[in-house]
């Protein structure tokens, strides 16, 4: 039964109490606190059996203990009587001796038997509650400071839930959000929204600004608060690196999107010197960052300043062994022979360089040979440091990847254990993780596969547990999409010419005359290939409308079944989640093409998804301690159905073998994965993908999510759609993101080979120019091109 159900509900409108042992709880809605139970009356006003079924929001309600509740009996359409509790306590506090027992235990230091029952006897049996609505009724009590700070704040812990949640509910907030409110700040959550009710915007996830300004004027905060206008640059800020992947704006803009912020929310004008005040202010309190003109939250402007610094830290380090370049030479001979492979020039270059530098940078597209690299460079450094590939538990050699699919990749290519990133480092995922919480990696080579995947938050992270001794190599193709999150590291990287690099263009993977990874280079090039439209051994192209795309996508679907092509082995990929063509529509048709419900078949809703046994799913946040991780892919082995409520449900995923539970509110983070988007599939291939494009999507069009979307392919391509949303994709070049990354590393390294004794700017930058920071001025200040010896003459 859900909740909602309670509309249908014929109100007798029998008001009373009750008071009785919790039988059992055979119903709690996920995440929220409601519940349905079963109690065993020991007294009541009301005309009522034995026992009675109470739905209600329960913060806490055990099993065997007894309670006290008030409310009325309600007669459901499907489940009878029933009583809808509106507020309830242990029944210990239902009468003078027990309030009067409550307040005089060992809980409330000061307060003994004597003002416990000096307390009930003023203020009555409903002490407590009166008590908690209004704090000041303890000034009438005439107690002690001591004791009535003792009172105040132990009613508080013990009842600091429930009175939270009637507070949140006041506020027109649903149980399911109450509930996710209260889990992020717990007893202070009341005070922390009328402090500044506009953190529930960049801090809860499911509220914008706009309910968070509603909130707000509920509670008294004008149009032009202070705390309304900095919550507002704040959510304006986060939503321009967020929505954009940009680790900085500009004044203009971010003024420009907070005024129409503000206005939308309420119809009040606003002066726009009122908002760049506050902006001012929170520049001198270190909130934001403001630098030449770029505005930054704080957390994007330190993870790339001192990602840049972290990357000379690791180039200054002494190399581990000497080793010569003809040494190394013989060795790759030896390796090429002892494995039957000849690398390419290119390759040769790139394993031989990488291995000898403290950071190396390698990119190339499909087919170029990055996993054969990766296998070479591993087989090289293992025997320039005489190492055992067998004894993997003891090679220092750390192999790491974005997502798990990624890192099993590289695990089957080399043979080593391969980890995501967040696993590597210890860390759940969290964006607000901190550098202290990663551990400090141990290994003398780091090699880190899709690194295009990896956001600005992420490689401070990385950098900054990796230790001076270690070699670190990033592997990549520059010209796949940029990372969700915001930054673009691994071109800027790239871009910043300050690090060593190669990349690869010979395509060696094209022998057998497939013809994909061709019309990947194609596409990445800005072309329209001519054979576009053409059906070759390995893909085909299917010309279709947006509403077409359903009935084509099934009839594709069902002749390759009919050539014994595997379920599994087919992969839909689309660049967006809403409309006819859209990722949730074409799941829906999968899965009742691929995994039709069947009688007995058993089910679990949650929300508008229904998951079956043997459906593909997709894992949608990270989760170390379980070992999965943002865009794994896996299977729905089982089903367990409760008899004792829909809140105890189960079902059973297993990735890559292993099995993981997941109660019913952990579902939210699964969807089915039979179509999935585009960036979700990066790091990923797929035997059989079919690729819709129609012009429904061309908000999404930009020439490297056509180009990531292609190289997902291994062995079949089907095209379908319209060939001009195709070929407007192809000429749609992506907007480079607005990000320092490049900058800060060219500024390092550019100081770092001129040996020149100038500073960097200074960690934390000021608004306000004080007697101190002039004294931290370069006296070189804007005069680059020169040196000292230009003006000698």
């Amino acid at each position: 039964m859900q909740q909602e159900e309670l509309a249908l509900f014929d109100e007798d409108e029998k008001q009373g109490h009750l008071t009785g042992m919790v039988q059992s709880i055979f119903f709690e809605a996920p995440a929220s606190f409601y519940k349905v139970a079963v109690v065993s009356i020991e007294q009541t006003d009301l005309e009522l059996g034995a026992e009675v079924t109470i739905t209600g929001n329960f913060p806490e309600l055990v099993e065997g203990n007894s309670y006290y509740f008030k409310g009325k009996i309600v007669t459901h359409p499907k489940y009878g009587q029933q009583f809808q509790v509106l507020s309830y306590k242990p029944a210990v506090l239902a009468s003078k001796k027990g309030v009067v027992a409550y307040l005089a235990s060992d809980h409330f230091s000061g307060i003994g038997e004597k003002t416990a029952q000096k307390i009930v006897t003023q203020l009555g049996e409903n002490a407590i509650e009166i008590l908690l609505k209004d704090p000041t009724k303890a000034e009438e009590l005439n107690l002690t400071a001591k004791q009535k700070e003792s009172l105040l704040v132990g009613l508080k812990e013990d009842n600091g839930t429930e009175q939270t949640l009637i507070g949140l509910s006041s506020l027109g907030f649903s149980d399911n959000m109450a509930a996710k409110i209260f889990e992020k700040y717990h007893e202070k959550t009341l005070d922390i929204l009328h402090q500044d009710p506009y953190r529930l915007a960049y801090e809860i996830e499911g509220i914008g600004f706009v309910r968070a300004d509603q909130i707000a004027h509920e509670l008294g905060f004008g149009a032009t608060d202070p705390v309304r206008l900095k919550g507002a640059l704040f959510e304006s800020i986060l939503q321009l690196s967020l929505q954009e992947g940009n680790t900085y704006t500009n004044g203009k803009e971010l003024l420009q999107r907070t005024l129409e912020l503000l206005e939308h929310s309420r119809s009040e004008k606003i002066e726009p010197e009122l908002i760049a005040d506050q902006l001012l202010q929170l520049g001198e309190a270190g909130q934001v960052i403001s630098e030449d003109g770029r505005i930054y939250l704080k957390r994007y402007y330190y993870a790339e300043y001192e990602s840049a610094k972290e990357l000379q830290r690791l180039m200054e380090r002494p190399k581990l062994k000497a080793v010569t370049e003809a040494e190394l030479k013989k060795a790759l001979a030896q390796i090429e022979a002892e494995e039957g492979i000849t690398y390419g020039k290119s390759q040769k270059e790139a394993i031989l360089q990488a291995v000898v530098s403290p950071v190396f940078l390698l990119t190339g597209g499909p087919g170029t040979g990055k996993t054969t690299i990766i296998n070479g460079i591993v087989q090289l450094f293992a025997e320039i440091h005489e190492l055992d590939l067998s004894e993997q538990r003891q090679v220092p050699i750390l192999l790491a990847a974005p997502t798990g699919r990624a890192a099993k990749k590289m695990s089957e290519s080399t043979g080593l254990y391969a980890s995501t990133i967040h696993r590597l480092l210890g860390l759940n995922g969290r964006e607000e993780q901190s550098s202290e919480e990663a551990k400090e990696l141990e290994g003398a080579l780091l090699i880190v596969d899709e690194t295009s995947m990896v956001d600005t938050t992420l490689l401070h992270l990385l950098l900054q547990s990796i230790p001076d001794q270690m070699q670190v190599i990033f592997v990549g193709d520059k010209n796949q999409l940029p990372s969700v999150g915001p930054g673009q590291v691994f071109s800027d990287m790239l871009a910043s010419e300050a690090l060593p690099k190669k990349e690869l263009e010979k395509i060696y993977r094209q022998g057998d005359g497939s013809t994909i990874i061709s019309l990947a280079h194609e596409v990445k090039n800005g072309e329209v290939s001519k054979n576009l439209l053409q059906k070759t051994n390995d893909r085909s192209f299917i010309s279709c409308q947006a509403h077409q795309v359903k009935d084509v996508v099934q009839k594709v679907v069902l002749a390759a079944l009919k050539k014994q092509n595997k379920k599994d082995d087919i992969q839909l990929l689309a660049p967006m989640y809403r409309g006819e063509a859209g990722i949730d529509q074409l799941n829906l048709l999968l899965q009742d093409l691929l995994n039709p419900k069947k009688a007995n078949t058993k089910e679990i809703v949650s929300g508008e998804t229904i998951f079956r046994i043997n459906d593909r799913v997709l894992h949608l946040v990270n989760d170390p301690e379980n070992n999965i991780f943002n865009g794994d892919i896996g299977k729905v082995v089982g089903i367990e159905k409760s008899k004792n409520g829909q809140a105890k449900d189960k079902l059973v995923v297993a990735f890559d073998e292993q099995e993981v539970e997941f109660a019913r509110k952990d579902l939210r983070n699964l969807t089915l994965a039979y179509c999935m988007s585009i960036h979700k599939s990066q790091g990923s291939e797929f035997p059989i993908v079919i690729l819709p494009f129609v012009r429904q999507y061309s908000r999404m069009f930009a020439r490297n999510l056509l180009y990531t979307a292609l190289t997902r392919a291994k062995d079949k391509l089907i095209l379908l759609g319209e060939p001009k949303a195709f070929a407007d994709c192809i000429q749609t070049v992506a907007l480079n993101r607005k990000t320092t990354l490049k900058n800060r590393l060219q500024e390092l390294f550019e100081v770092t080979s001129n040996s020149m004794d100038k500073k960097t700017r200074p960690k934390t930058p000021k608004f306000i120019l004080t007697a101190e920071l002039v004294e931290q001025i370069d006296p070189m200040i804007g005069m680059n091109e020169f040196s000292p010896y230009d003006f000698l003459n």
